[in-house]
């Protein structure tokens, strides 16, 4: 399977129904690196800023996407951990992640992930680690 075909299965399987309803988008990915960006509307909290939430959404969604791509056709990936650390308010635009590998071994993966805003200030820093598991 190619890259895009991995991630366009993650999607049309429903595996990342949440990810299509707060509207998140993939620019890119390839080995070691995906990114994708999501609107800040309809992602808020009651006062207006991007939920921290979503941002924990985006951010284990492109480092799923990330470990999936690394653990290719007949294998799974799946999250252990995900810590975040929300750093300004976004009102409005477009907030985009980037995951990067810090490691991709045989039966784990971890991925740092940064969340900036339209501008490319730093809103979120996320690290997500994942297993990696024989598909059954």
């Amino acid at each position: 399977m190619t890259v895009h075909e991995i991630i366009d299965d993650l999607r049309g399987s429903g595996a990342d129904a949440l990810g299509a309803k707060l509207g998140i988008e993939v620019l890119e990915a390839s080995a070691g690196r995906v990114v994708a960006r999501m609107p800040v509307a309809g992602n808020t909290q009651p006062y207006g800023l991007l939920h921290g939430g979503a941002s924990a959404v985006l951010a284990e969604s492109v480092g799923s996407y990330a470990a999936a791509i690394h653990a290719g056709a007949g294998r799974v990936a799946v999250g252990t951990e995900l810590s975040a650390t929300h750093h300004r308010g976004v009102r409005d635009g477009w907030v985009t992640a980037t995951a990067e590998a810090l490691h991709e071994g045989r039966t784990t993966a971890s991925y740092g992930i940064t969340i900036v805003d339209d501008a490319g200030r730093r809103v979120c820093t996320a690290r997500l680690s994942c297993l990696v598991l024989d598909r059954s």
